[in-house]
């Protein structure tokens, strides 16, 4: 069974990263235009690139929980026919063990250069405003993709959900497009549906079932179904 999965800030947070934004707005403290916008960082560039070095830093403390590990069993078990999409920018998948995995909104681990666009692993905080290590210049960025910018690789995720038998949202909060609009994709397709959220999201109503708990308990248990189904 071909199956995408799309995972978001709530399958995360168990693991004590802060999801996306608090009830007063901000993003961890801060107003979210002032930090993930191209404009916040033409602002104050200095401010911007702290806050990503402390973000990158708490990822790195952070350990995968049970729903990381249950979709890196699924991936074992299923091969090239799981693809594994993230709006999240933390690493927890790959450690967790999963391979195929698209990050469509960046990753905190990388850096994008402002002068050469060569996109490399972070060298060192880049608050220090560290060398490229591709053309030399002092311009790297944090290669996460901000309001206002395009994801990664949509041509590889919308031929994924096109060619899909079942795609499932995971911690997902059905505010953020692209991604929010996914499950229309999947479904005009033919694709069967699934949300796995702790609470209802903004289109839960688009998805054919709904299962609502803590992600390390209810992606497990839907792991362990399809692994006992495909066995």
């Amino acid at each position: 069974m071909r199956i995408v999965v799309l995972t978001g800030a709530g399958i995360s947070a168990e693991s004590g990263v802060p999801t996306f934004r608090d009830a007063g707005g901000l993003w961890e403290g801060h107003r979210v235009d002032d930090v993930a916008t191209p404009e916040g960082f033409e602002r104050d560039p200095d401010l911007v690139q702290r806050f990503y070095d402390a973000r990158r830093h708490a990822a790195a403390a952070a350990l995968p929980n049970p729903a990381h590990e249950a979709l890196a069993r699924l991936e074992q078990r299923l091969g090239d026919e799981l693809l594994l999409v993230t709006q999240n920018v933390d690493d927890l998948h790959e450690r967790a063990g999963s391979t195929r995995v698209v990050h469509m909104h960046g990753e905190l681990a990388a850096a994008l250069c402002a002068s050469c666009g060569a996109r490399s692993a972070v060298p060192a905080d880049l608050a220090e405003w560290p060398p490229c290590p591709v053309c030399g210049e002092r311009m790297l960025r944090p290669d996460v993709v901000w309001f206002g910018e395009m994801p990664y690789e949509l041509d590889r995720i919308e031929a994924a959900l096109a060619a899909c038998e079942l795609f499932v949202a995971i911690g997902t909060s059905g505010a953020v497009y692209p991604a929010a609009g996914f499950v229309w994709t999947a479904t005009e397709h033919g694709a069967r549906t699934l949300e796995l959220n702790l609470e209802t999201s903004e289109v839960s109503s688009l998805f054919d079932e709904v299962r609502l708990g803590a992600a390390s308990v209810v992606v497990s248990a839907w792991v362990d179904e399809m692994l006992a189904a495909t066995a």
